[in-house]
């Protein structure tokens, strides 16, 4: 681009001079052929530049930390010329990004395709763009470009490890007292009809009511007396610890085919807890159980709790926004919700806190007749504060499950493991049926 602008100027320059000093035909053939140059850059650049058009699409506005990302990219030359480049520029504010293409001689009424694969590294929403696409003039005189806002945000949700297996209470057995409360799922027990609201499923209708009403009705249940799976994510600003990090980018060839790059989640305690809490939600609805979702980041978050895969989704997308900036210590966070849990379900408190205030904690739970199991981060390896084993052993006093967990455990085995020193003896203590006083 610079050499084609030094030409012109040079032919301009020496024509205007020579003109002037010698008045030479030569040198009136310079300023003229200059002065037909920048012109006609001008002319080609805006011709080019009138039928740029960019369409971006992604297949999918949903995906997990460590997946590759892939997104379809569509370049048009609307106008009759041939372009000679074509530069577009992704400016979406995703990590690792790609999708920024230069292609050369694009002919008039072509189109030319590419494939960009991002690596996710961060959770969150990002949209896609604004992209800017530019073009100019053979000789990189002129150059005109076309800014072009996101349509579409893809929200990455937090990374997922398989568990094999982990604590939970077989339930209580049926023909207790039903819950008094609404459930999505079809149960045996009916609580009563209501307007029919798109999206409700057919099997639910109520034939006999919907016919006398002259409108469709369908049936209301209430849950099963069965135990519920409550995850209680620790954010509180000051308990939480990282490491200094810096994650390697992942070249192109690297992930062809689809190919997914070894990932390991950041030094950091609160990612590491969010992971585990995606894992467990997405482990306990696999299973069938009914689970709910207890936060107090940015904001105070409960997802009572529901066994659909419409809970599991609202979870994920929850823990893709959430932040260490809640004020509630783990205390409070169950003091202000347990008392809305039935008797003998589990409370799993993913923390990475080495303060007493998690022995209140189970306490009060214990109190309560639940069943507390603790996912314990160890602090110091994140580079915080030293305290966990002196915690760890006052919750096994209490007969607790602790599962400790270290930076750069593989989590999928932490999580699956019995945790040390909790015998069968107390496992079968722990899952026996709590009955009410």
């Amino acid at each position: 681009m610079r050499s084609g602008r030094i030409l012109i100027a040079l032919l301009l320059v020496v024509g205007i001079v020579g003109t002037m000093v010698t008045g030479a035909t030569v040198y009136s053939r310079f300023l003229y052929l200059g002065i037909l140059l920048g012109v006609g850059a001008w002319v080609w650049t805006r011709w080019v530049a009138s039928g740029l058009r960019l369409k971006r699409n992604a297949r999918v506005q949903r995906a997990n930390v460590g997946d590759i990302f892939e997104e379809h990219f569509e370049v048009i030359n609307g106008s009759r010329v041939i372009a000679p480049w074509i530069e577009v520029l992704n400016q979406s504010a995703i990590p690792f990004l790609s999708g920024s293409r230069i292609l050369t001689l694009v002919i008039g009424r072509q189109k030319r395709t590419y494939l960009a694969r991002t690596w996710l590294t961060q959770r969150g929403a990002f949209p896609l763009g604004p992209t800017r696409v530019s073009t100019g003039d053979p000789f990189g005189v002129f150059r005109s470009w076309k800014e072009i806002a996101a349509i579409q945000t893809l929200v990455v949700l937090p990374m997922l490890f398989e568990i094999k297996s982990f604590l939970f209470p077989p339930g209580l057995l049926p023909g207790g007292q039903v819950i008094r409360r609404k459930s999505s799922d079809i149960t045996p027990h009916a609580a009563g009809v209501r307007e029919y609201v798109h999206g409700d499923a057919v099997k639910r209708i109520h034939w006999p009511t919907s016919i006398r009403r002259n409108h469709l009705m369908v049936k209301e249940f209430e849950q099963d007396p069965q135990a519920e799976v409550w995850l209680y994510l620790d954010s509180q600003k000051n308990v939480h610890a990282e490491k200094q990090y810096k994650h390697d980018e992942v070249s192109v060839e690297s992930m062809l085919f689809g190919r997914r790059p070894k990932f390991q989640l950041p030094p950091s305690t609160l990612e590491y807890s969010i992971s585990i809490t995606a894992s467990l939600a997405h482990y306990f609805i696999a299973q069938r159980r009914s689970v709910g979702y207890v936060s107090a980041g940015q904001a105070f978050t409960v997802h009572h709790a529901e066994r659909s895969e419409r809970q599991e989704a609202k979870i994920l997308e929850t823990l893709a926004f959430v932040e260490a900036n809640g004020d509630l210590s783990i205390a409070a966070l169950v003091a202000a919700q347990a008392s809305q849990l039935p008797q003998g379900s589990s409370a799993i408190l993913i923390t990475p806190t080495t303060r007493p205030d998690l022995l209140l904690a189970v306490d009060d739970l214990q109190r309560r007749y639940l069943r507390p199991v603790v996912v314990l981060l160890d602090t110091e390896t994140f580079g915080g504060q030293s305290g966990t084993d002196k915690l760890v052993r006052s919750l096994r006093e209490r007969r607790v499950p602790v599962c400790l967990v270290a930076c750069n455990a593989d989590l999928a085995q932490a999580l699956s493991e019995l945790p040390s020193n909790f015998t069968s003896q107390d496992m079968r203590t722990w899952q026996s049926p709590v009955l009410s006083q």
